[in-house]
């Protein structure tokens, strides 16, 4: 499969399922950038993310959420069109990216999801959406116009084609260990290494070409890419 985004295309395996946007209440991405992304793609609204569709006039195919952070008026908008709600209370086990993210495959059926506004706010939220992405089996990406992450799980290689250069590309264990971890194109290449998570050491390399990929024998990696200061 292939996702493409302002910033690169990015292959992996996979089959080249629908895609869906979702937009998490986290940091706000680029206007321009979000409009980009938003073409021709599902949209599902994770609470405040309904603010960035109402600014935008970009209309939601679906909202979930305690909508205790989002804006009314936005709320009042996606009622007047009749867009379908699922409404949770504040006090609840998962967090509403967590909730949007188990109900997709119940509404949208196969696909590929691309969560942006996950990207800073609070700490225990982006480490609850990171880990929580890298445990579903389903292709997750993440992204806005400052950083991408993607995953790579065990047997896969994933390769990205890039239009703008990135300041950083770091690898980032997201079981306890990452084996046979090989690079290519990267500044600081791999060959079979092994990343730990209790001692991740292989953040901040570059890119030596306009592509590189990463490839992993066992567990499942994170890789990062920035590409603006966060």
């Amino acid at each position: 499969m292939m996702l493409r985004l302002p910033q690169c295309e990015i292959f992996s395996a996979g089959s080249d399922a629908r895609e869906v946007l979702f937009i998490a209440g986290g940091r706000v991405p680029n206007v321009d950038w979000f409009r980009d992304v938003a073409g021709g793609r599902k949209i599902f609204c994770v609470d405040k993310g309904v603010d960035l569709c109402r600014a935008c006039e970009v209309v939601p195919d679906v909202l979930i959420g305690d909508f205790d952070s989002a804006n009314p008026d936005a709320v009042a908008w996606t009622r007047a069109k009749k867009i379908p709600a699922e409404t949770y209370p504040a006090d609840k086990d998962f967090t509403d990216t967590q909730l949007a993210l188990n109900r997709a495959a119940e509404i949208f059926g196969e696909h590929v999801a691309l969560l942006t506004g996950c990207f800073g706010g609070r700490l225990d939220h982006m480490f609850a959406t990171l880990f929580t992405c890298a445990a579903i089996e389903r292709k997750i990406f993440l992204a806005d116009e400052r950083e991408i992450v993607c995953y790579v799980k065990g047997g896969e290689t994933v390769a990205v084609n890039l239009f703008a250069e990135p300041l950083a590309v770091s690898l980032l264990p997201m079981t306890a260990a990452c084996e046979r971890v090989t690079t290519k194109n990267l500044h600081w290449e791999l060959a079979g290494a092994t990343l730990t998570q209790t001692f991740p050491n292989a953040v901040s390399n570059r890119v030596d070409a306009e592509n590189f990929s990463v490839s992993v024998g066992r567990g499942t990696l994170a890789v990062s890419l920035t590409f603006g200061a966060a």
